[in-house]
């Protein structure tokens, strides 16, 4: 008889801590936000992509004068200095954001490689094309940055 009362109330050990660890109230975890260091850093690294942005007639227009040489200088000065501005950016978004800004940010370099080429070879079309695809990448970055920021630099 008392070999039985241990098994039932090892039993009921057992269920009770079944009980107790399943029953708990869930904790809810807050979502990720952004700290203001990561908010000063995406900022400080901003002004560079925005200024390339707002300077998009400036390329345009010396691929439709064919003027190569300054289509190089530009896309190996600031454009390029934008594009690094960007690979140091990603690491400051939020996990869920890094991989699509990392992606984007990987298109914009393929484009201007082939802005690139196309200016090497003088085929104002390709350049043209890419040329544009570059700026729609640049604006689908700037839409994946913080809604904090992302306000600030539109105006």
């Amino acid at each position: 008889m008392a070999r039985q009362r241990s098994i039932i109330s090892l039993i009921l050990v057992f269920l009770a801590t079944f009980l107790m660890s399943c029953g708990g109230p869930s904790v809810a975890t807050p979502p990720p936000t952004y700290t203001q260091a990561q908010l000063e850093k995406i900022e400080g690294y901003l002004t560079d992509i925005v200024a390339v942005r707002d300077r998009k007639s400036e390329l345009g227009k010396l691929i439709l004068e064919k003027e190569w040489i300054k289509v190089g200088n530009f896309i190996h000065g600031p454009m390029a200095e934008a594009r690094l501005d960007m690979t140091y950016i990603v690491p400051n978004l939020l996990p869920s954001e890094q991989a699509p800004a990392r992606k984007v940010a990987r298109d914009v370099f393929d484009h201007l490689v082939k802005v690139d080429q196309a200016a090497s070879s003088g085929n104002q079309i390709a350049a043209a094309t890419n040329y544009e695809a570059v700026y729609s990448d640049i604006d689908k970055f700037l839409n994946l940055m913080p809604p904090k920021l992302n306000s600030q630099e539109q105006g």
